[in-house]
């Protein structure tokens, strides 16, 4: 029988990236006459052919063998007779194929080189910056790197360790090959995943497979390879900080106490089409890269809680709730009413909220379902074909996910000694996208908010309400948000084939709703910082709400809010929004990209409870 390699690719794309695993992904055939179709070697753990179903007898029915029970040929895997097994190799090309790529924007080419990098031997993957303003801008720390080098090659620091070869620790040890076209190849690795490393960068990899067996120990037929772009840097989470916001205009006794809350639309993979992203090179659309970024970013702003929406059900379950957990967050989730089919399972988005669990326990969780709501309200139409309008009209699958949280420790020291618990109200949602019904948008915020309304009545409790709304502002559900009504005149209200939205009086609610960005332009920044003064631009003076927190290349513009009652808590800061040129540069014209790894950007605020 013989085995050979049909096809290898990369799932993660050609441009690998410093630090995310390469695992090709490898299809063989062979001429038993049992084996028919081509058959994917999935990865097991040692990369070979129990998962294909092969063996050395021909075809075995591989839903009886374990893939444990084969191995990858590795440096002294001794082969049994008639074994066959998959033999990677990976390398790394030396010359006249490596790319160079901006140390400061690693998703851009370099154009200029600093020679004073060249001159102290610092890597070369930091010497290089897109364009002259690039590196003027980096110019102040690149100088403190600069010093540090100078100050190595003078002998006064020894600290500093010279990068080694990926593999094997010593060049003189590796193996090096030469191509058809005379370029040079040096061996890295000796698996079937490998990780690219700091001394890949600007260089292209080559991955090389062949089946083998003992009878056949070069391989049953010719090698099979693939080639990469060069290897990128990994790009850094966007860098935002803290502005914090004036409280001397604030009526009432503010506690010590404070807390965050983030909310975060990360754009989930089911939605992540290449087609519509085209402005996003296809490698950093990919999940497998985005995820470490996104989580990257999070983590960095420390936040106490922390609302996701667009979060994949089956990233929930295997990505985010475990990783989260290893910063210290628990969570809940909800997913969608409906799923759809990728990746081999039924899955759909939802929304995912995570608390901090040395700050605070989950006291109560609340599903809202608003199909379930629809259904309510076509049960009380007469005809059925109102009945079928409504249900075809407001069926959308969304949700918004309740959670009441209690502090474990009380932010009033004195209601604190008083035996008083102090709870917190979070709703999580994402509304309806669809443009062309925004009586649906506007239906489904009156329907969170009256439920809201049911457990302030229940306690006094501080609520804060976030999440992608899908309205810009001034829209009809915004106006609710914000205002605690509609305008009996809003235009929006004049489409509503449902009936749902009248009377107009009905559009309103009690909650003492407050917009968190709203305060950066009703208090102030408390220090006149060159952060805080670029946040005027940052904002609508109008609406009173960031000029975009949505950027792709059809749309942008806010659709995502914080709010909170603001009889019971006050914004103390907010983070920086960023401004176009933050996150538009050469050749990018709109989200997600290699740095900014969603469509969305995160909202976050810090706020004080008032005492009692």
């Amino acid at each position: 029988m013989s085995v050979w390699v049909d096809r290898a690719t990369l799932e993660a794309g050609d441009t690998p990236i410093i630090g995310i695993s390469l695992t090709p992904k490898v299809t063989l055939r062979a001429d038993d006459p049992n084996v028919n179709t081509p058959t994917s070697l999935s990865r097991n753990g040692h990369g070979n052919l129990a998962s294909a179903g092969l063996s050395a007898n021909g075809l075995t029915n591989y839903k009886k063998i374990s893939a444990d029970t084969f191995r990858e040929a590795g440096d002294g895997v001794e082969l049994k007779p008639g074994e066959v097994a998959l033999r990677s190799r990976w390398y790394r090309c030396l010359g006249g194929r490596t790319g160079a790529f901006c140390s400061r924007h690693p998703d851009l080419e370099a154009t200029v080189q600093c020679l004073g990098c060249v001159k102290l031997n610092v890597p070369i993957s930091r010497s290089y910056f897109c364009s002259t303003q690039c590196f003027a801008q980096s110019w102040p720390e690149h100088k403190k790197l600069l010093k540090q080098y100078e100050e190595e090659n003078n002998g006064k620091s020894s600290g500093r360790k010279r990068s080694e070869s990926s593999f094997g620790g010593d060049s003189t040890n590796t193996v090096h090959i030469r191509g058809p076209g005379g370029e040079s190849w040096v061996e890295v690795s000796r698996t079937r995943t490998y990780t690219p490393g700091v001394d890949d960068i600007g260089h292209v990899l080559k991955y090389e497979c062949v089946p083998v067996s003992k009878e056949h120990p070069h391989g049953m037929t010719a090698a099979s390879t693939l080639e990469t772009e060069p290897v990128a840097p990994k790009p850094k989470p966007p860098t935002r900080s803290m502005v914090p916001l004036a409280l001397d205009g604030i009526k009432g006794s503010v506690a010590t106490g404070k807390f965050t809350l983030l909310t975060y639309n990360v754009l989930s993979d089911i939605y992540a089409n290449p087609d519509m992203y085209t402005n996003c090179p296809r490698w950093a659309l990919k999940w497998s890269y985005r995820r470490m970024n996104l989580v990257n970013e999070i983590v960095s702003y420390r936040p106490d809680i922390f609302c996701l929406q667009e979060v994949q059900s089956d990233h929930y379950e295997n990505f985010f709730k475990p990783e989260m957990s290893k910063y210290g967050y628990d969570s809940v989730y909800k997913k969608k009413t409906s799923e759809v089919y990728a990746g081999g399972n039924m899955v759909i988005d939802g929304c995912g909220t995570f608390y901090r669990r040395d700050r605070f326990s989950i006291i109560k969780k609340y599903d809202v379902e608003f199909n379930k709501a629809a259904l309510s309200l076509s049960e009380a139409l007469n005809a059925n074909s109102q009945k079928k309008a409504a249900l075809n009209r407001l069926l959308k699958d969304n949700v918004a996910l309740i959670v009441v949280l209690e502090a474990l420790e009380p932010p009033d020291p004195a209601a604190a000694a008083a035996g008083k618990r102090q709870l917190l109200c979070v709703a999580n949602t994402h509304i309806h996208a669809n443009s062309e019904l925004k009586d649906v948008k506007l239906w489904q915020v009156h329907t969170l908010l009256k439920g809201l309304e049911k457990i302030a009545a229940s306690a006094n409790i501080p609520m804060l309400v976030a999440g992608d709304f899908n309205s810009i502002p001034g829209s009809a559900a915004h106006s609710l948000l914000a205002q605690g009504r509609v305008p009996i005149d809003h235009p929006e209200l004049s489409v509503d084939p449902l009936g749902i939205l009248r009377p107009p009086s009905k559009l309103c609610h009690q909650l003492p709703l407050m917009s968190a960005y709203a305060a950066l332009a009703q208090q102030g920044p408390a220090l006149q910082t060159p952060s805080a003064k670029k946040q005027k631009k940052c904002m609508d003076e109008e609406t009173c709400e960031p000029r975009f927190t949505n950027y792709t290349v059809d749309f942008n513009g806010a659709i995502d809010y914080m709010f909170y009652t603001g009889d019971s808590l006050v914004t103390s800061a907010v983070l920086e929004l960023p401004d176009e040129s933050d996150i538009l540069r050469r050749n990018i014209s709109a989200l997600p990209n290699a740095e900014w790894s969603s469509d969305h950007i995160a909202l976050m605020a810090e706020f004080r409870f008032f005492k009692y």
